[in-house]
């Protein structure tokens, strides 16, 4: 009986945070190779499903999280230093608005799905940026232009005005993106 709560406790120990190698998606997807979780299997498992290729997905959730799954957007300060309320109601790995995710459930089906929970996360990316191809006319392998979408929504993205930080954030993910292939296809070999 010990033994079976002991391995629970490091299993349930290990699904919040965030792996410590990052910058490498073969490190990451080694990191998170269980029995119970296997981020690469899921990762797959999004693409095959909505066409997008992994390094996009995973470079998204880079760009979003940082692969925390409790990530949430910093508080604005009241009177510049107490902590006050948060600019969105953003969360988990792939930092999915509430209504979105609402959203996500209802045309999925996944009303179990969690934000904090990484297939779910990378399913929610994959289904959005799908969403991104049909509505916005977006490749599934453009990574700049996904990010862009996904940050600044479907309406968003049609009308075309990003900051200079938002358009600095797509840059970066689509960088990951290409690093992150480029590795993938050295480690899958």
């Amino acid at each position: 009986m010990r033994i079976a709560f002991f391995i629970a406790l490091l299993v349930l120990a290990g699904c919040g945070t965030a792996p410590s190698r990052i910058d490498n998606a073969c490190a990451i997807f080694a990191q998170r190779d269980g029995l119970f979780n296997n981020w690469a299997r899921e990762a797959r498992h999004a693409s095959r499903e909505y066409g997008v290729p992994v390094p996009v997905l995973m470079a998204t959730i880079y760009t979003e999280s940082g692969f925390r799954a409790y990530a949430k957007p910093p508080r604005t300060k009241l009177l510049g230093f107490i902590p006050w309320k948060r600019r969105s109601s953003a969360y988990g790995y792939a930092q999915a608005l509430d209504g979105t995710w609402a959203v996500y459930q209802r045309e999925t089906g996944r009303w179990a799905a969690s934000r904090t929970d990484f297939g779910d996360a990378i399913h929610f990316v994959a289904w959005y940026h799908s969403k991104s191809n049909k509505r916005n006319g977006i490749a599934l392998n453009d990574g700049y232009r996904l990010y862009l979408a996904y940050y600044a929504g479907h309406a968003g993205y049609e009308r075309g005005q990003f900051t200079s930080a938002i358009r600095g954030a797509a840059q970066r993910s689509a960088g990951i993106a290409d690093r992150y292939e480029r590795q993938l296809r050295a480690c899958s070999n």
